[in-house]
């Protein structure tokens, strides 16, 4: 009984396996490409945002700022 209930658990395992489809479709690729100009979109904002601060922080220190965190 249990070695005709491990062959059933392979067989249906097998099954799950086999119906696996790894051909993306049309709209998986744009969502993926969507996730990635959005990732790259957020990396611009904070190159943007580091670059303003390290412009404040370049002008508190020039104007002589005791306090130069921005």
């Amino acid at each position: 009984m249990n070695i005709a209930k491990l062959v059933l658990l392979l067989m249906v395992g097998s099954f799950a396996i086999v119906g696996c489809d790894t051909d993306d479709g049309a709209a998986e690729e744009a969502g993926e490409s969507l996730d990635e100009a959005g990732e790259e979109l957020q990396q611009a904002g904070r190159d943007a945002g580091n670059a303003v601060e390290d412009a404040c922080e370049d002008v508190k220190e020039g104007a002589g700022a005791e306090d130069t965190d921005c």
